[in-house]
């Protein structure tokens, strides 16, 4: 079983399976805007949708707590690319990078 959290102190949302971190999606806070800079998926953990399940929840966060996003990671970028219903949190700068 997986679950997800944002942990401020790491400055990361973090999935764990199991009890074991599984993987993460680093942050920056900035002002209004969270600025995602590097998504990771442990080796034995990837391909089984984890990173997909963690950004989602991320990109709620941002949404829930009105803060705009800044996808510097390619991995947040890509996925918001793919699931155009985020695309509307990306801050004006980014936005050409998540729309066809």
């Amino acid at each position: 079983m997986s679950e997800i959290a944002d942990n401020p102190g790491k400055s990361r949302y973090e999935i764990t399976v199991d009890g074991r971190l599984a993987g993460f999606a680093q942050y920056k806070l900035r002002g209004d805007t969270i600025v995602f800079t590097h998504t990771e998926i442990g080796e034995e953990f990837e391909g089984k949708g984890l990173g997909s399940a963690l950004v989602r929840t991320a990109l709620d966060g941002a949404r829930d707590a009105g803060l705009t996003v800044a996808p510097l990671c390619p991995f947040v970028s890509a996925y918001i690319k793919r699931h155009q219903e985020y695309a509307d949190l990306v801050g004006d700068a980014y936005r050409s990078e998540v729309t066809d």
